[in-house]
């Protein structure tokens, strides 16, 4: 099987997680489309089975979560009347934990947005961490059992709770563009002692934005978004393998798993072809078999 070499899939991925359309990509480096399609595959699966072993007994003081919202082939409200909708279409939430002095993404579930998904999600964080953090998230009630369930007493949590009005100045057709305001927040602990200074979900809101810059599948109002959540779940493994351990954190001056003490290394986009390659099955033979028989 012909493979691209490393310079085209550095290239590839490098435009990928940069928020490069799969389309565009192949435009512009002048691989199919099927090939764009194959890494991205590849490559998701790779990060994920790396994310899954690498981030674990993360030392962390607080962290943040929250969900953020997409969209696979069509909208939920939309799916019944869609031509050949496949299976997963409609309404996608991402749930992310975010350590807030690393800005390291400790553990990320995709799905709905109900109480099951947030036991998932929940449980997963629990097992990544190495020590009782000070955890916040927003005012989802399906948070409140998934938290006691997955920590016991074994935590300091808190949620924010942020009121919204009617945005300023926004009338009619301008309102749909416009997102609510927000009048306010409270701040309500709910087991444990935590600290009422750092109940907080800025940071991981804010991480929320770099998702939507970096990937194409979040970003508004474009036919960006993702037509298959298999595609939706790769794109979504490559791109925090690469944010927690190849990109440079402007203010940390380093990787998110650097800070964390999870990695020592300052991986480039060459280490990440290495981990797919390290990932691939070894190729079958072609052809039939024959075994070669001495005729002396």
């Amino acid at each position: 099987m012909n493979k691209l070499d490393i310079k085209a899939r550095v290239t590839i991925l490098s435009m990928l997680v940069e928020g490069s359309s799969m389309r565009s990509i192949s435009r512009i480096t002048g691989v199919s489309i099927n090939t764009v399609t194959k890494l991205l595959e590849d490559a998701g699966r790779a990060c994920a089975a790396y994310h899954d072993v690498t981030v674990r007994n993360v030392k962390a003081a607080q962290v943040q979560c929250d969900e953020i919202w997409s969209f696979v082939y069509a909208k939920d409200k939309n799916v019944a009347e869609a031509k050949a909708a496949p299976d997963g279409a409609g309404d996608v939430w991402t749930w992310t934990a975010i350590d807030r002095d690393s800005k390291m993404i400790v553990a990320f579930e995709v799905g709905d947005r109900s109480a099951a998904t947030a036991r998932e999600f929940m449980f997963d964080l629990a097992d990544r961490l190495a020590n009782r953090v000070q955890l916040t998230t927003d005012g989802h009630g399906a948070y409140l059992k998934a938290v006691g369930d997955a920590f016991a007493a074994d935590i300091d949590y808190a949620m924010l709770v942020k009121l919204y009005g009617e945005p300023t100045g926004a009338k009619g057709h301008e309102r749909k563009y416009s997102p609510a305001e927000c009048t306010g927040a409270i701040k309500e602990p709910i087991f444990g002692k935590p600290d009422p200074a750092m109940i907080s979900t800025s940071h991981v809101e804010r991480q929320n934005l770099t998702m939507r810059m970096g990937m194409r599948r979040f970003t508004r109002l474009t036919n960006g978004f993702s037509k298959k959540v298999a595609n939706h779940l790769h794109m979504l493994s490559l791109y925090f393998v690469h944010y927690n351990f190849v990109r440079i954190h402007k203010t940390l001056k380093c990787t998110p798993a650097m800070a964390a003490g999870v990695s020592k290394t300052l991986h480039d986009m060459e280490w990440l072809v290495a981990l797919v390659d390290a990932a691939a099955p070894a190729p079958k033979p072609r052809g039939p078999y024959r075994k070669k028989v001495n005729s002396n």
